[in-house]
């Protein structure tokens, strides 16, 4: 073989690596639609802590099989959002006030250190849109249907974990977001005022655009253990409820529609972006 015959050769090897000739092709996840879906059911209270996961049931109204089912009932397992047990199958999760308490405590010291080290490193530009995003969740808080106040709230959170610039701690806090998310659908059922809610957020919002780290802490303090008591009081509510863990089947309300590859893109978030500064403000608390 001659050297311009070895040239060629490996040229060609190199292109068939570069351009084997197919194109990436995406499927619509089967499971991560699904899961979506449960998450849905029981952050809006369709699947109530201690309802059990009947596959038949959803798997039926999904049009799905049970294995893609049962999969994102592990996935929301490993979240902390449904449990298993042995010869019962799935069920979501249940919080006992300890359960409650010791959440709330972690989120705490996250978010306490991540308002104090925005305040540090956040630029005027973050903290411009951290305002924006405040005033926008103020006006929009009567229109909102529940689950998109939940949504926004929860972003808020969110928004103030990145503003840390610590990606450790917004990797813990996005782990912990699933938990936090049904503890904020208890909080919404024990607020009456859903104005109120949204301006409970200015405190922390004008001490971090302050930059004032101790009263963004103290904000932050009265703000979740606020929210904490009324999730322990939501809890006990339920837990005295007579029907609170029944356990009965789901009925075909449970799941609203069945899942298709049409959903692969989901419906924007009421968090997708928030609006500009140049908004009408509506009045501080």
């Amino acid at each position: 073989m001659t050297s311009e015959t070895l040239r060629k050769n490996i040229a060609l090897q190199g292109e068939e690596r570069d351009n084997p000739g197919f194109s990436s092709i995406r499927v619509p996840d089967l499971v991560e639609l699904v899961e979506r879906q449960l998450l849905q059911a029981i952050f809006e209270g369709r699947l109530p802590p201690g309802s059990r996961i009947v596959e038949a049931e959803l798997s039926r109204q999904m049009g799905v099989s049970r294995a893609p089912l049962r999969e994102a009932a592990r996935r929301l397992e490993s979240q902390g959002v449904i449990v298993s047990t042995p010869r019962k199958g799935f069920t979501v999760r249940t919080f006992s006030p300890k359960e409650i308490q010791d959440l709330f405590q972690v989120r705490l010291g996250l978010e306490v250190m991540a308002a104090r080290l925005a305040c540090e490193v956040a630029t005027d530009a973050q903290l411009a849109s951290l305002k924006a995003y405040a005033d926008d969740m103020l006006e929009r808080a009567p229109t909102l249907s529940n689950i998109e106040r939940v949504t926004m709230d929860l972003g808020m959170h969110t928004a103030i974990s990145r503003l840390s610039g610590n990606e450790y701690l917004q990797r813990i806090f996005a782990n912990m977001q699933a938990e936090i998310r049904i503890c904020q659908g208890f909080i919404e059922r024990q607020y009456r005022d859903p104005v109120f809610i949204a301006q409970s957020h200015f405190p922390v919002v004008d001490a971090i655009l302050q930059r004032d780290a101790d009263a963004a802490e103290k904000a932050l303090r009265v703000h979740l253990v606020d929210a904490q008591n009324k999730a322990h009081a939501q809890v006990l509510h339920d837990d005295q409820a007579p029907d609170a863990n029944s356990g009965a089947a789901p009925t075909s309300a449970t799941i609203s529609a069945p899942v298709s590859a049409t959903k692969a893109k989901p419906k924007a978030s009421a968090t997708a972006s928030p609006v500009s500064s140049s908004r009408r403000k509506p009045p501080r608390p």
